[in-house]
């Protein structure tokens, strides 16, 4: 039988911090994209063989999930699809800068990477104690 062990409050404080800067940051890139659309998306996926229509899950990668781990719900899934937006985000727009660093020693893909290293973590972590789905469960 597993189960689950409660965090203490500063790590479930933690937790939210972590989450809550997520979800906004990439959130933020969601809202442009729904405001100027996704036009330039649709012609990248078109370029690595996918049909364009795929651009639209963008949608799903930087609204939906950041908000289901902005309150906590379904939280460890959604952190997952927003590293999997991180990794199309990366190949589609960012390949040529992979190994490179910036004028000021940083690597070039040092937001992406913080992303994607932010969405990952949480997914591990789950969104603990101040969260709608609480600290127990399977998929929070």
């Amino acid at each position: 039988m597993h189960r689950h062990q409660t965090g203490s409050v500063s790590e479930d404080f933690g937790k939210l911090i972590l989450r809550v800067s997520l979800a906004l940051l990439i959130l933020l890139h969601g809202v442009a994209k729904i405001m100027n659309g996704v036009g330039g998306i649709e012609g990248m996926v078109a370029k690595i063989g996918l049909p364009p229509a795929f651009a639209y899950l963008v949608y799903v990668g930087e609204v939906i999930a950041p908000l289901l781990v902005l309150v906590g719900l379904m939280t460890r899934p959604a952190a997952l699809v927003i590293a999997i937006n991180m990794v199309f985000a990366v190949v589609l727009a960012h390949m040529q800068d992979l190994f490179s660093m910036t004028k000021t020693g940083g690597w070039a893909l040092e937001l992406q990477g913080m992303y994607l290293a932010a969405a990952l973590a949480v997914a591990f972590l789950g969104a603990g104690r101040y969260s709608i789905g609480g600290q127990s469960g399977r998929w929070n």
